[in-house]
């Protein structure tokens, strides 16, 4: 794992009120975090995958991909880990209370 996806898991995800797996392989996909109550991914995207556009290309079939078996993908900037932390732990605490209805 990487510095940004050790701190969100040990320091929020891990501790969450449902059940998260790390580094789970999905089709041929190896997602960084995963839901299987919600159908829930959270990537963590280091700045390779932004070009001036926005996401790369690959990011955005890999996410239709994903999709298509009906799984919601999160893609989290890794600087929102170090500069908005809080931020991004009640964006995935307010998704998760919201899919849990």
């Amino acid at each position: 794992m990487t510095k940004e996806e050790k701190h969100l898991w040990y320091d929020y995800l891990k501790d969450c009120p449902v059940r998260f797996l790390r580094q789970k392989v999905i089709d041929n996909f190896i997602v960084d975090f995963y839901c299987s109550s919600l159908k829930l991914i959270i990537e963590l995207d280091g700045s390779q995958h932004y070009d001036e556009k926005g996401i790369i290309k690959k990011d955005k079939i890999r996410t239709e991909k994903l999709e298509k078996r009906e799984l919601t993908v999160i893609r989290i900037p890794n600087n929102e880990i170090w500069h908005n932390f809080d931020g991004v732990c009640e964006y995935i605490d307010d998704y998760v209370k919201t899919s849990m209805k």
